[in-house]
């Protein structure tokens, strides 16, 4: 009986039995309502974000317009990440193609014998100049994310999810690109299948190894020996690779390989000789990694296209002694800088549509600032290229801190779970340059060792080292000043991008096998079945993405 002084007024119809038990039944569901609703706003969250980039006013403008310039901002960082990507593939052919004289006493007629040697072996260049280089803008963004958090015992969020959206951008999207580059019925396949199963082995072992250290040995943490453990494996994958280039006795498989040509391009496309000269006023396109050499030590350099990163001019093909000093170095960097402030070419000058000359010098206009700022790294003659190849990761590093400040506020203000943006904007955004390199390589090589060995072993260094460095740097600080290990604040989701990302990998290795086993190459091949390939490709890499943003969202 309700007694009639109470303070609580009790509706009537309270009283009925029936009622009472439909308001029961009504609670699980207003529970649901709430958890969905919370689900959704894991994504787009509410509330007034008051950190800023620049200055302060930025926070009285209105949400929608910080997010859309935000994102503008990104972008721009994005095409400046590929401009100096550009000057970055220039100095790292310079540093890949350098020989070493060796002579040699022939022992019959006690004679001299001189031949060069390349310093490099191609497949330890795959592993660690081109996968670790192109792979480099997430490494960045990896380890300041790393350096920023460092006192916390929480890992940060963006470098995980950053490395493993990029992972599956590498084997889905690039893979797509590269099968339907190469000429309507050209097939181009892997050359040497036993380095090949040996990179594939180690980049997919780097995913079940850090399915393991989350979920299995010490779950939702990592301790130092763990993240010690997975950079070590870096190394363990060079050696491993390296032994089966050279076929090392009980640490190779026993497959025999195409030959592999020595010419990483078709000696055909050499065709036309130009002396450099650094007076020269001529604008030059970027050069990219894949180079002739000839028996005559002499190096002829392809020019592909036009780059944003560098200024455009028609094709040529330039000669250069390997062992020639260039004493025209200053002139050289001066004429990069003369190059970033011009804003006509010689191809703006053949273009007859005004509309189209006018596009062109929007968009020059649009990269000066980059080109000018790029114009500091030194010209890649210097040192075999190594100072030029240093200092364009310095710039990397710096756009990829940019981009992290920019990714923080994107979160804050919209509400977006960054891990979502992790797997989106950021992992497609940085991994522009595995794009580039893989792109270039399936155009340009008669074989498709290097343009998907760049894939998969770009996915091993993000694991062994994008991943690996960061936790090493975190869990060695808190080991040291807390004795703790560090925690993962979302390994379940974490977790469940590594095993989608592991299944639908499965399913682009078996088409491309399917592909070596029917049409005999694994790129390329009739128009019709290349775009198909392509299309599945694409499917994957939405269904990785869409699952994995809804459970780290806590929607599914």
């Amino acid at each position: 009986m309700i007694d009639p002084q109470s303070s609580l007024s009790v509706h009537p119809w309270l009283m009925c039995d029936t009622c009472q038990e439909l308001l029961i039944k009504m609670v699980p569901l207003a529970k649901e309502t709430v958890e969905s609703r919370h689900g959704i706003s894991s994504i787009i969250g509410t509330g007034k974000c008051e950190s800023y980039l620049i200055f302060s006013s930025e926070t009285s403008l209105g949400d929608a317009f910080r997010i859309f310039l935000y994102f503008m901002g990104l972008a721009y960082c994005f095409i400046g990440l590929s401009a100096i990507t550009a000057r970055f593939f220039r100095s790292m052919e310079n540093v890949v193609k350098h020989s070493r004289k060796v002579v040699e006493i022939d022992p019959y007629n006690n004679t001299k014998i001189v031949r060069y040697e390349k310093v490099w072996n191609f497949t330890i260049a795959d592993i660690s100049l081109l996968a670790f280089g192109t792979s480099f803008p997430q490494i960045s963004l990896a380890t300041i994310d790393a350096i920023r958090n460092i006192g916390n015992l929480y890992a940060g969020g963006l470098g995980p999810g950053t490395l493993v959206g990029s992972a599956a951008f590498d084997l889905f999207p690039i893979h797509a690109v590269c099968v339907v580059v190469p000429k309507a019925g050209e097939l181009k396949k892997i050359s040497d299948i036993g380095v090949w199963l040996v990179e594939l082995a180690w980049s997919f072992w780097a995913y079940i190894w850090l399915y393991i250290i989350l979920e299995v040995w010490t779950p939702n943490v990592i301790t130092l020996w763990e993240a010690l453990l997975t950079v070590l494996q870096y190394g363990l994958l060079l050696t491993h690779a390296y032994a089966q280039d050279k076929r090392w006795p009980y640490l190779s498989l026993p497959m025999e390989r195409t030959q592999r040509p020595e010419e990483w391009v078709p000696p055909e496309t050499a065709i036309c000789k130009q002396e450099f000269q650094a007076h020269e006023n001529d604008q030059r396109s970027i050069v990219d990694i894949f180079s002739i050499h000839d028996k005559d030590k002499k190096v002829y350099h392809e020019v592909p296209g036009h780059d944003v990163g560098e200024s455009s001019c028609s094709n040529f093909l330039e000669e250069m002694d390997e062992n020639e000093d260039h004493p025209h170095v200053l002139t050289m960097w001066k004429q990069q800088f003369l190059d970033a402030l011009s804003l006509k070419t010689s191809e703006s000058k053949k273009q007859y549509n005004i509309y189209l000359r006018l596009a062109r010098l929007c968009w020059r206009l649009l990269l000066a600032p980059w080109r000018l700022l790029f114009a500091f790294v030194p010209p890649y003659h210097i040192a075999h290229g190594w100072l030029a190849f240093i200092c364009s990761l310095i710039f990397i590093s710096g756009i990829a801190y940019v981009v992290t400040k920019l990714t923080d506020l994107i979160s804050c203000v919209s509400g977006i779970n960054p891990y979502v943006i992790a797997f989106t904007a950021l992992a497609s955004g940085t991994s522009w340059p595995d794009l580039v390199a893989s792109k270039i390589a399936a155009e340009r090589q008669t074989t498709a060792d290097s343009a998907i060995a760049n894939i998969t072993c770009s996915n091993s260094v993000n694991i062994y080292v994008g991943i690996g460095v960061p936790w090493l740097i975190n869990t060695a600080y808190n080991f040291i000043a807390y004795r703790e290990p560090l925690k993962i604040k979302d390994a379940a989701g974490l977790s469940f991008s590594l095993l989608v990302f592991f299944s639908t990998s499965v399913a682009c290795i078996a088409v491309l096998v399917f592909r070596r086993l029917t049409l005999g190459a694994e790129l390329g091949g009739p128009r019709l079945w290349a775009w198909v390939t392509c299309i599945f490709f694409m499917l994957l890499w939405l269904i990785f993405v869409v699952l994995s943003s809804l459970k780290v969202s806590d929607i599914i």
